[in-house]
């Protein structure tokens, strides 16, 4: 065992993938994840119905990114201050809440308020939990830890994305709204079992990640490799995200993912309004097949990466995004549409993990919080301006030249992808 892996296991005490925090913290994410993708196609739905059009469809999934990216950076803030229990409890009650005002009365400026209070809240449970789940894992494990936890992101896409649609077209949108709210309440109790902040690097050591002991820098509460250091500088990098940003060999890994989740953005936002007219429900079939594919893929690409290196699989990973992509061009085609969903599934569920893995791999534990900030901020960064962008551009193209461009642009990120790829 290395002195790397010597500490992780300090920090977990078990080679278990699933030990307690990480079991409560799979089911946290469940919850929060679930308010979150029950509603995001279905408020595009609501304000575009609502007189919005595609422009307003679009600026809900680009309000609520935005929120995203301003809140993610003060989240290591927060934790370090009040503890990972009432931060991530604070990001669900943002998540989920919220959408239960849009049942008081149709507003498209109230509306956009959701999205910014839930753009929130998306930004503390992620950032929060991305962070914890590295913290947790086993020596050796780590991708395949990443793996296990984007699968719990995952999975409620699988049932929330298509669900919601379906919901709203039977029931109308306000039993959508309510059941967001209750779903993020019901995850509350496992935030109590999460541990109450983050360990320092000398608790992890001694073997006291929740600082019972009251070790050297046990009073601290700050992230280790965050804030420790009052000048914010560690051998030369800049501390905060801004560390993590600078450092030459995330930059690579960050486009790609900003690539893959602009697409990501500009599909579940615009599908199930491209589609309106055609089929019977094959938004909802199409949606059930890419969310259900992802977080398999996820997990996959985790367990490849712990024994190939996550770097090795970043190229057909690209090209499977953008090759699916540019299937939605056939949207007259049912058969094609659902190709191109199992492509986009399997590449967009293998890039996030091979990303943020890769971005682990070149850091020390010290910078997991900068490289959990960072890869969410490219995240929810590409998915938000690929929602705003794609409403603009689909006004003076319609859909199918609009997904043509979105493909051409991921076919431009295979350079870097072939560059990463050792």
């Amino acid at each position: 065992m290395n002195a790397r892996a010597g500490r992780t296991a300090a920090a977990t005490g078990t080679s278990r993938l699933l030990t307690r925090p990480m079991l409560l913290l799979l089911v946290a994410s469940v919850g929060g994840m679930g308010g979150f993708y029950l509603l995001l196609s279905v408020l595009p739905l609501y304000a575009a119905t609502a007189g919005g059009g595609g422009v307003g469809a679009g600026l809900t999934t680009g309000a609520m990114m935005l929120a995203t990216v301003l809140a993610e950076p003060a989240v290591p803030w927060f934790l370090a201050r009040f503890g990972h229990r009432a931060v991530v409890g604070a990001g669900l009650l943002l998540l989920g809440l919220p959408s239960a005002v849009l049942c008081l009365w149709p507003s498209f400026p109230l509306t956009l308020g959701v999205c910014l209070a839930r753009g929130v809240g998306l930004g503390i449970v992620v950032v929060a939990g991305t962070a914890l789940a590295a913290e947790l894992a086993p020596p050796g494990r780590r991708s395949e830890s990443l793996g296990l936890y984007g699968v719990s992101l995952g999975v409620p896409s699988v049932l929330g994305l298509p669900a919601g649609v379906w919901l709203s077209d039977r029931l109308g949108f306000e039993p959508v709204f309510l059941l967001t709210a209750a779903l993020t309440l019901l995850a509350l109790p496992a935030v109590a079992g999460l541990p109450a902040r983050q360990a320092t690097r000398a608790e992890r050591l001694s073997g006291d990640p929740d600082g019972r002991s009251g070790g050297p820098d046990s009073r601290s509460g700050a992230p280790d490799g965050w804030s420790g250091d009052p000048d914010g500088f560690r051998g030369g990098v800049p501390g905060g995200p801004l560390g993590a940003a600078v450092n030459r060999s995330l930059v690579r890994p960050t486009l790609i993912l900003g690539a893959a989740t602009f697409a990501s953005g500009v599909l579940v936002t615009f599908l199930p309004l491209a589609l309106l007219g055609g089929p019977s429900h094959l938004a909802v079939v199409a949606l059930l097949i890419q969310a259900s594919v992802a977080p398999v893929a996820r997990w996959g690409a985790g367990w490849w990466g712990d024994r190939h290196g996550s770097s090795s699989l970043l190229l057909p990973a690209v090209l499977a995004v953008a090759l699916g992509t540019a299937g939605l061009v056939r949207l007259e085609s049912p058969v094609v549409v659902i190709v191109s969903m199992i492509l986009f599934g399997a590449g967009f569920g293998a890039v996030q993990n091979l990303t943020l893995a890769t971005m682990f791999e070149r850091l020390p534990r010290s910078g997991f919080g900068r490289v959990s900030v960072v890869w969410n901020l490219a995240f929810d960064a590409g998915m938000g301006l690929g929602a705003v962008g794609f409403g603009l551009l689909i006004d003076r193209t319609g859909y199918p030249w609009g997904f043509a461009v979105t493909a051409a642009l991921l076919l431009a990120i295979l350079v870097p992808a072939w560059h990463d790829r050792r």
